[in-house]
């Protein structure tokens, strides 16, 4: 069995070929985060979903085929033509559609979604307190919103981060927030409630398992920051929460 197949803990993803999702790699394994993501989204077939800094692809075909739901699946970063080839190739030419562009000009009409969904890229955007009412926007009424990201147990606020996770990712450590502070964040816009934040459980093993299995290397900075941690000081937050 191939090491990233993990019936117990992830049947849903281990359904999906791990070599095809480590081709569409943008980070640590996405489709376990958005497995644990998902009871919070309460998706119903056939709702209409933003896939929001969707990488190459595999979040929105998982979204497609797992809940049968309609995907729009955006980036930034990646081309259109190469989602497009991702989404195809899985046979779901019609049931997710290609946009490309930046989360703070989103080219889609207002409450035009029932759910929005960012897996491992809210960390790029999301700490703008700007950010959220207009995100808001797009999403309907009683919507729900549901993100993963990288976190620290200890929010860079309140303590500085270890040694080895500046070392990795310098500055931008200071956006690897705490659960406990993307619920104030959220909360203080008035925007949303039933805020949920916590730690995805056993993350940072997952995290390293990853990079283990795509090739990093013994010297490697990640591989060395994630195994200079203790278990539950870094991972990822899960946060969800309803617009109101």
């Amino acid at each position: 069995m191939h090491p990233l197949t993990r019936p117990t803990r992830f049947p849903r993803s281990s359904r999906y070929d791990p070599e095809w999702v480590i081709r569409l790699d943008m980070g640590p394994h996405p489709l376990w985060q958005l497995e644990d993501l998902l009871p919070d989204l309460g998706l119903c077939a056939g709702d209409r979903v933003l896939d929001l800094g969707c990488g190459r692809g595999a979040t929105a075909v998982f979204l497609a085929q797992e809940a049968g739901v309609a995907v729009t699946a955006f980036d930034r970063w990646v081309e259109e033509g190469e989602l497009r080839a991702a989404v195809d190739a899985a046979g779901l030419t019609g049931q997710v559609r290609v946009a490309v562009g930046d989360v703070r000009q989103l080219p889609f009409c207002d409450a035009e979604f029932d759910a929005v969904v960012s897996v491992d890229a809210f960390e790029y955007f999301g700490t703008d307190v700007h950010l959220l009412p207009a995100l808001l926007r797009v999403l309907k009424p009683g919507g729900r919103l549901a993100m993963s990201t990288p976190a620290l147990k200890i929010d860079p606020y309140v303590q500085a981060p270890p040694a080895q996770v500046s070392a990795l990712v310098g500055w931008e450590a200071a956006a690897w927030h705490a659960p406990d502070w993307w619920r104030t964040h959220w909360e203080l816009t008035g925007l949303v409630d039933g805020v949920r934040a916590r730690m995805q459980p056993g993350s940072r093993d997952d995290w390293l398992l990853w990079a283990q299995v795509t090739g990093a290397v013994a010297d490697d900075p990640l591989l060395r920051m994630l195994t200079s941690v203790g278990a539950d000081d870094v991972g990822f937050a899960l946060v969800s929460a309803r617009k109101v």
